[in-house]
């Protein structure tokens, strides 16, 4: 099954979704805001796996700021950049809905998996639930699962099919527990506005 961002895209888009990052950045904007949450959240020397990751721009900036990072993204003209830009960094071609770890020679036991860029809602539809399952099975148990995303029209390139009492189903079902919800990636309160970035944690062995 494809999913929405393949058909959105065709898998060709990654020199030019970097490029606009780049002019945001040389305007003054800053580009870095899910690095930001997510560094604090965890301490420097966590590992982090950048799902969905794209360009990589969230795994380049944590690993700047020294952090653990790889990354994994199903669009191989997005990892294209990512490799340009950070070749020594570990980059890997996968469907999260598929996505075993273990096959692509990566250790499990991540501190905090980060699902930024709209990843939830543009997955092939119906695969939601197994996504997160999978993106918690790669977590340490009390890992971090943060993902951000759009809930209406003006928040996403595709019309929203994903609400957030299916991405909360879909955390419990995984053996999550919610931690806190952003409004924004500056941890701005959630208002009940049209996107959400939601903050779950693996529940340990003994809970």
């Amino acid at each position: 099954m494809s999913n929405r961002w393949t058909e959105l895209t065709g898998d060709t888009s990654g020199e030019d979704y970097a490029a606009r990052f780049a002019a945001l950045a040389r305007s003054g904007k800053d580009v870095h805001g899910e690095a930001s949450l997510c560094a604090a959240l965890v301490p420097a020397g966590a590992r982090v796996l950048d799902a969905g990751c794209g360009t990589g721009r969230v795994a380049i900036r944590l690993t700047e700021l020294g952090y653990d990072c790889a990354g994994v993204d199903v669009d191989p003209s997005m990892l294209a950049v990512a490799r340009k830009q950070a070749p020594g960094l570990p980059w890997f071609h996968a469907d999260l809905a598929t996505l075993d770890p273990a096959a692509l020679g990566i250790a499990p036991g991540f501190d905090l998996v980060v699902a930024a860029g709209n990843v939830m809602a543009l997955l092939a539809p119906g695969t939601e639930t197994t996504v997160v399952r999978r993106l918690s099975e790669a977590l340490r148990p009390g890992g971090l699962l943060v993902a951000g995303f759009g809930l209406d029209a003006a928040h996403l390139p595709v019309p929203p099919a994903l609400t957030l009492a299916d991405y909360d189903a879909a955390c419990a079902a995984a053996g999550l527990t919610p931690v806190d919800r952003f409004a924004t990636w500056d941890a701005a309160p959630y208002d009940g506005g049209g996107y959400a970035v939601s903050v779950h944690r693996r529940r340990d062995s003994t809970g």
